[in-house]
């Protein structure tokens, strides 16, 4: 039977003024290590009244009072699952998948199994980099749960630290490149352009991201779109087919950067809620089809990148799958 998150409180009186939130913390519960604590907090699991906060060295001030939601722990190491993979290519250095939309890429709070990872270690036996940690063997890089398309995994350190070198440059200076074909309400207001807004965690959900200053926390990211398709009826546009390229790796970047613009993307439940309206001007068996969507229109479609030790350049592309493909075929009957 799963283990619920348990929800600690503490509040800082005068004799904790000026420690920082790990060592106020750490003094309060002693069962929890500084480590541990330190991680609860970078991943946005403490918060000040309504405000996350995620700064480890936080001046306590007397009067704060905290909430700390600390997930069951997960098992160090997981084990291999039998789960269909689809495998675009596959050698001793590496493996490129093509990930359905569900499946989680790593063991965490709430998903403790039935990952990309437990499939791969029945895959692939012993023969996964190590250096992601034992949670994480092999993963270079992630898609959302419900974001499908292309994933390259190491199986060998050496190819995990090549492959890491080239995602951490995002193609500014290597042959890196990510595509992305995103459905979207509405249209950017060019046909190409850039996106260019820091990224940081929302500050009042945890879960969520948004765009947020860097000198308060965000963190520099690019996207760079181009308008594909329009779809409409009336001389309004409902909805666009965009192609979406990566310059940075930010969580949940192109969902964000999207919704910023006023184009979120279509079965977004995060971002892309309050449109509503647009959908309603649909005809009713478009309607339908779009209601039966559940998850972000969102699909990795592309993925280049320098073969971690032969240096050959890898290209892969990845067809849209059938529950984005009806969509599109839904809207181009407007």
């Amino acid at each position: 039977m799963p283990v619920s998150t348990e929800r600690l409180t503490a509040e800082a009186d005068e004799s904790h003024a000026g420690l920082r939130l790990d060592r106020f913390l750490s003094g309060r519960f002693p069962g929890l290590s500084r480590t541990r604590l330190q991680a609860l907090i970078k991943q946005g699991h403490v918060a000040l009244g309504r405000a996350t906060i995620e700064d480890v060295k936080y001046p306590v001030k007397p009067g704060d009072r905290f909430r700390i939601d600390v997930p069951p722990a997960v098992s160090a190491k997981p084990v291999g699952q039998a789960i269909p993979l689809n495998v675009v290519y596959e050698d001793d250095a590496i493996i490129v998948i093509d990930k359905p939309a569900g499946l989680v890429v790593h063991p965490g709070a709430g998903n403790f199994d039935r990952t990309l990872v437990n499939a791969l270690i029945a895959h692939c036996g012993a023969s996964l980099s190590g250096i992601g940690g034992v949670a994480r063997p092999g993963i270079v890089h992630r898609l959302d749960k419900d974001t499908s398309g292309l994933l390259v995994v190491a199986k060998t350190d050496q190819a995990h630290r090549a492959l890491s070198e080239q995602f951490a440059d995002h193609g500014r200076e290597g042959s890196l490149e990510r595509g992305y074909l995103a459905l979207a309400w509405g249209a950017p207001p060019r046909p190409h352009g850039t996106i260019k807004a820091p990224i940081g965690r929302h500050k009042t959900s945890r879960t969520k991201m948004a765009v947020v200053p860097v000198a308060k926390g965000g963190r520099d990211a690019v996207t760079h779109y181009r308008v594909l398709a329009t779809f409409g009826r009336g001389g309004e546009t409902i909805a666009s087919l965009l192609e979406c390229r990566l310059e940075t790796g930010r969580t949940h970047q192109v969902r964000v950067h999207l919704a910023s613009i006023g184009t979120p993307l279509i079965g977004d439940p995060v971002y892309g809620t309050g449109f509503k309206s647009k959908l309603r001007k649909l005809p009713q068996a478009a309607q339908d089809k779009l209601a039966s969507f559940k998850r972000q229109a969102l699909h990795a479609a592309a993925l280049t990148f320098v073969h971690p030790l032969t240096g050959t350049l890898l290209e892969f592309n990845s067809p849209l799958p059938d529950d984005f493909a009806m969509m599109v075929d839904a809207l181009k009957e407007l």
